[in-house]
């Protein structure tokens, strides 16, 4: 099918808007957060200053949000891949949290900002970026919870996940680590489902 010239216009601006977030991303794993500029994006992207700012109008920090988000939707995707054919809950939550672990711990782009910018990249796991961060999984993996929990609980459930992955990935523990599928069990039968048990959906 051809696209219409609308759609292929939008197609357009998508790639240039992907290219850009992509130039943003290995800009700031060259130069850092604080000292890259607008124009370091718009020259690596091959995209004049004013189309920058026509797709993210307020500049660097609307972009740099953009891309936050786009890494988000990106992991949360890549998450939900493991995520099929799980048997019941417990099974569900083991492959969330080793999955998450494991993608945390690979993410080559995350060790370079912790590595090069501490600061920053500690607040956008915890104090700023934690709300986006549980707003996007909840998007993704509330649907997945809703089988076994109603709604509220399964939004609770998400965000004890989200919190825990993030603190145990940030300050790794000699007794647990969730990466490991059997210690991720035990401690998600222990210390986890207890906490929901009344909730459950009966099948």
């Amino acid at each position: 099918m051809t696209p219409t010239p609308s759609s292929a216009a939008a197609s357009t601006v998508g790639s240039v808007e992907a290219r850009v977030l992509d130039s943003a991303k290995a800009c700031v794993e060259r130069w850092g957060m604080a000292k890259v500029t607008i124009d370091d994006i718009a020259t690596d992207a091959g995209v004049s200053r004013a189309t920058l700012y026509r797709m993210f109008p307020g500049g660097k920090d609307v972009l740099f949000e953009a891309l936050r988000v786009r890494e988000l939707e990106d992991f949360f995707t890549r998450l939900a891949s493991h995520l099929d054919h799980a048997d019941n809950l417990e099974d569900l939550l083991v492959r969330t949290v080793v999955s998450a672990t494991q993608e945390m711990r690979d993410d080559q782009h995350l060790a370079v900002m912790l590595a090069s910018e501490p600061g920053e990249t500690l607040t956008s796991l915890t104090v700023d970026g934690l709300p986006r961060i549980i707003r996007v999984a909840t998007i993704f993996l509330v649907p997945l919870v809703d089988e076994y929990l109603p709604r509220r609980e399964s939004a609770r459930m998400v965000e004890l996940l989200v919190r825990l992955v993030i603190s145990y990935f940030l300050a790794p523990s000699d007794h647990v680590d969730l990466g490991e599928p059997e210690s991720a069990r035990a401690f998600i039968a222990t210390f986890v489902l207890p906490a929901f048990q009344s909730a459950l959906i009966r099948h």
